[in-house]
This record gives structure tokens, C-alpha cells and sequence, in this order.
């Protein structure tokens, strides 16, 4: 049994879209406000538990589910209380940003497996996450294409003596353009991706390879490696989810075609296998796979996280804290594209000095450099 949490987002969606394929319910639905679609995926699913963050969207939902056996409950601890629900053997953190991490602590043993497309939950607190992991029963697989990629490279090498791992990256809608030529571009321009449907906040990060930075992070943690064994490479088809090269001389791609169905399916399936969703690859229509560096001029994103993660510390509380505020801004207008960057860097510039040990520690830290980056003037 499975709880979602983050249900009505792209990931959430295209997850009960799995569980469908692999005729499975979940038995908790977690989403923030969105009421209208909530209500539509009980009613299909029938969950025994069903939550929204916001209390009073909650409440109406209890109103509007009230002919049916779902319980409804509201706020942030039952958000958590969801994802360590006694029936699921499995939660799927599917939320994007700091609000994910309380959930994912709290799943952490008390369920067998947590599958995670939290990117940030492992920006802020990757050191925290991997020690409760290590210590509990609790069985962590990424939802990520890129990690999933590489967990699947090495479940088939049968080895972990990684020597390194090269991350691939679309490029974004703007790839091969210059910094200065950026600074106008519009939101709708930012949030058409060549390759991927996500939610608002990924895409703009997929567009400054600021999600590509995160992405270092992580598998930092999971797989235990060095920031500097880990790089980035532009392929802009897609196909080629990510590379890893082994000590014993043995490099191995992963190949696939890009849909988030495919590290889903194996996050929840693993160790065993079922027939995909998604069509099969066919690489005489692919015709070519391509390979560049990444412009660090023109992506200084990527180059700050880099650098962040090389640093350790809080710079990656830092990193993820300025990017939430900078992209909302973004979003809403008051802070151009090339902004968001002059951002980050701004607010690394402020990362403490030490390490955290506590959640309220990142918290804190959190606050600060939102209230910072909120009223920066770029």
C-alpha cells in the first residue's frame, strides 16, 4: 500500500497513473490546497485517509467527501502522520521545497521504502536524511530520472565502486544562449521545456540548471560519492539519463525515453520488474546522441551549486532557501530571469560558517536567507 504524498502535481498524477498499470490503490492522499482535485482522486481511489496541508481547504473537503468512508484530516502534522501511515508499506514524497522534509523524516522508520521526488529535502538536509536512513529499516529510492538512472547502472554492474558519475541535462529552453541575451526573457518562454511536463517550480529550475545543481546533491548522498566524482553534460535528447563510470574500467549509460512513469514504476516495483507505461526506445528514430559541457557563464546556477556542494555545510540550506524565494519572484515579476542567479549568489555569500546537527538549526537558517532574498533589490 502505498501513501502519496503530493498526489494532485505532476509527479502525483502521473504516480496513481502507475498504480492503475499495476492494479494497486493508495491508502493515504496528500496534497497543499487543491480541493477540487483531491475530491476527484478519492472518489476514484477511495483512500481511508485523505489531507491537505491548508486547514481550511481541508475542511471543505470533509463537506464535499462526506458520502463516502474517506477520512479527512488538515495541517502539517497530518501531512506527516500520513506519510508514516501504519498501512503503508511505502510513501512517495512527491512535494517540492523545505515542506517535504518534515514527511520524509517522519516516514523514516515507519514504512519500508520511501520513494522521493523531493529534490530539496536532500539540498537542505542530505547529511540528516541519509544519517536517520542508515540507522532504520527503511529502504530510500529516488524518483528522480537521473538518480534512478544511476541506481539501475549499478543494481546491473552488480558493483559501487563508482569512479564517476556524469549527470545529463537537456539544456533547458534557453541552451546555447548567451547570459546577456536572457535577461528579458518572459515566464511563458521559461516554462516550455523541451523535453519534460513538471510543475512551475522545476521547470524554471530546469531552465537556469539549478535543478541540475540539486541534482549533485543528491547523489552525493545517495550514493555516498564526492562532489568532485560527479559532473554535468548537456545532451539534448534526453535519451541518455545518466553515466556512470566504474573503477574496474566499465562505463555505463542508461537509456530510456523520457518519462517520469519509468522511475516511478521502478521506485515501486524494485527489486522486481513489470511492463512499462511508456513506449519502448527506438534509437534508429533517435538517429543521434549528443554530448556537450555546460556554459558556466551563461548558467552560473549550475556553477554556485557546484561550488555549494563542494563547500558542504549550509551551503546547500543556502542554496535551496534563495532559490525557492528568487523563482517565486521570478514568477510573480518583480525579479528578471538572470536575476535568480544574482540571487543565489548573493545569499551564498551569507552561508554560516559550521555544520548543522538539528532540523531547527536548517529552519532557522531557511528563514533568514528567505527574509534576505524577499527584499533584495536586483
Amino acid at each position: 500500500m502505498l501513501s502519496l504524498i503530493g498526489s494532485t502535481g505532476s509527479v502525483g498524477k502521473q504516480t496513481l497513473q502507475v498504480l492503475d498499470h499495476l492494479g494497486q490503490k493508495p491508502v493515504a492522499l496528500v496534497a497543499g490546497c487543491n480541493v477540487k482535485v483531491l475530491e476527484e482522486q478519492c472518489r476514484r481511489y477511495l483512500p481511508k485517509v485523505a489531507v491537505l496541508a491548508d486547514e481550511k481547504s481541508a475542511h471543505d473537503l470533509s463537506i464535499r467527501l462526506a458520502d463516502t468512508n474517506v477520512l479527512v484530516y488538515g495541517g502539517t502534522n497530518a501531512v506527516s502522520e500520513a506519510a508514516a501511515h501504519p498501512e503503508a508499506e511505502t510513501t512517495l514524497v512527491a512535494v517540492t521545497g523545505l515542506v517535504g522534509l518534515e514527511p520524509i523524516m517522519t516516514a523514516i522508520g515507519n514504512v519500508k521504502r520511501l520513494a522521493l521526488a523531493n529534490k530539496e529535502s536532500l539540498v537542505y538536509a542530505g547529511p540528516l536524511i541519509m544519517e536517520k536512513i542508515n540507522k532504520s529499516n527503511t529502504e530510500l529510492l529516488p524518483i528522480d530520472s537521473e538518480l534512478s538512472a544511476i541506481h539501475q547502472c549499478i543494481e546491473f554492474a552488480l558493483s559501487d565502486d563508482i569512479s564517476h558519475i556524469t549527470l545529463t541535462a537537456s539544456g533547458g529552453p534557453f541552451y546555447g544562449r548567451s547570459l546577456q541575451s536572457m535577461h528579458d526573457v518572459t515566464v511563458e518562454e521559461a516554462l516550455q521545456h523541451p523535453t519534460w511536463c513538471m510543475g512551475k517550480k522545476i521547470t524554471i529550475d530546469s531552465a537556469t540548471l539549478l535543478n541540475k545543481g540539486f541534482e549533485i546533491f543528491e547523489t552525493m548522498y545517495y550514493f555516498d560519492v564526492p562532489a568532485e566524482a560527479i559532473s554535468v553534460a548537456i545532451h539534448t535528447e534526453s535519451i541518455v539519463h545518466s553515466i556512470v563510470s566504474f573503477s574496474y574500467g566499465a562505463t555505463l549509460f542508461h537509456l530510456a525515453v523520457p518519462d517520469m512513469r519509468l522511475p516511478i514504476q521502478y521506485a515501486l516495483t524494485y527489486p522486481d520488474r513489470a511492463v512499462s507505461l511508456a513506449k519502448p526506445l527506438n534509437l534508429i528514430e533517435t538517429s543521434k546522441l549528443t554530448f556537450a559541457e555546460p556554459d558556466m557563464d551563461a548558467f552560473p546556477c549550475l556553477r554556485l551549486s557546484m561550488e555549494a556542494a563542494k563547500s558542504g555545510g549550509y551551503a546547500g540550506v543556502v542554496l535551496a532557501a534563495a532559490g525557492e524565494v528568487a523563482v517565486d519572484r521570478f514568477l510573480s515579476g518583480t525579479l528578471s530571469f538572470t536575476g535568480i542567479a544574482k540571487c543565489v549568489e548573493a545569499a551564498l555569500m551569507r552561508t554560516p560558517v559550521g555544520n548543522y546537527t538539528t532540523l531547527d538549526e536548517i529552519f532557522t537558517v531557511d528563514k533568514e536567507i528567505q527574509s534576505f532574498i524577499k527584499t533584495l533589490k536586483i
